[in-house]
């Protein structure tokens, strides 16, 4: 549900990427840890976490924060940071109920205990604004053919499979807490498991190109929103990688900008539409110093 000139951009990357990793396996793998931090704080500050990005590099070297926060937060960002480099560990994890299950009691180990590692049943309702999740009686059915039909299913493009999992995904809301996390951990899952880098879905932008596909999704059944952004989030991904294995100097957009003489907002717009090789570090666009247009 994305245009041709998308996906040859991203057949395109795709085997800039792969032919790059060949011998460059750890160093990818190293990208991907550091950038750890960057997708936990994200990924909280999306639930409404209070801790800042700074606050996450610390909770995660072990460095002492210079303020009190809620505890419950230094173990969110800690456990995710653990399922993260897990995943990071080796190239593919089989998606089964049986890894969602023991990665959800990970996320919350050491938070809600009761509630770890299973799915809803019983009298557990959850809302979320005005959507209510699935019946509890049918979270643990509605799971299981969720995953077994994005197994079989072979006529979707990938982000197409992708997208509509994660909104199903939420939709159900299988778990009573940490839906959310829960739901982006299995985006990188799945992408990982197809032999791509992992994305991150920004907390800035999450207003207006996130929350709102949610919204649409229920009444609609349509995902297509979901695959124009994961399909952004995989290029930037992907843009990173490459320029980073191939680059003699990677500077701030604003510096290639003024460089270039191209105004700055004009630059912006087009790493936002990823039409230049442009990627976000510590949530500031950089790019390769000698990429001409």
């Amino acid at each position: 549900m994305i245009n041709q000139t998308t996906i040859d951009r991203l057949n395109d990357l795709k085997r800039q990427y792969l032919l790059l990793s060949q011998g460059n396996e750890s160093f990818l793998r190293e990208i991907s840890l550091a950038e750890i931090p960057e997708m936990v704080y994200n990924s909280n500050a999306i639930e409404n976490s209070t801790l800042t990005l700074e606050d996450t590099e610390k909770i995660l070297t072990g460095t002492e924060l210079p303020r009190k926060v809620n505890i419950r937060e230094v173990f969110e960002a800690k456990n995710l940071a653990q399922i993260t480099e897990m995943l990071l560990s080796k190239s593919r994890h089989k998606q089964s109920v049986k890894l969602i299950l023991n990665l959800h009691k990970m996320l919350l180990t050491n938070i809600d205990d009761s509630i770890a590692g299973r799915f809803r049943s019983g009298k557990e309702w959850v809302r979320i604004g005005n959507h209510l999740g699935a019946n509890p009686s049918f979270v643990n059915q509605l799971m299981h053919e969720l995953i077994e039909q994005y197994d079989v299913t072979k006529n979707l493009y990938f982000l197409d499979k992708i997208a509509h999992f994660h909104a199903e995904f939420e939709t159900i809301h299988p778990f009573v807490d940490g839906n959310g996390r829960m739901g982006r951990i299995l985006i990188n899952l799945q992408l990982m498991n197809a032999g791509l880098p992992p994305i991150i879905i920004q907390n800035k932008s999450k207003h207006t190109e996130y929350y709102p596909l949610f919204s649409t999704y229920p009444t609609t059944m349509r995902y297509d929103g979901f695959t124009k952004l994961f399909a952004l989030l995989l290029q930037e991904s992907l843009h990173k990688r490459i320029t980073q294995l191939t680059a003699k100097k990677i500077i701030p957009l604003s510096l290639w900008a003024s460089r270039n003489d191209v105004k700055a907002n004009v630059a912006a717009n087009k790493a936002k539409r990823q039409t230049i090789p442009a990627f976000r570090l510590r949530e500031k666009w950089m790019i390769d110093s000698d990429f001409k247009m």
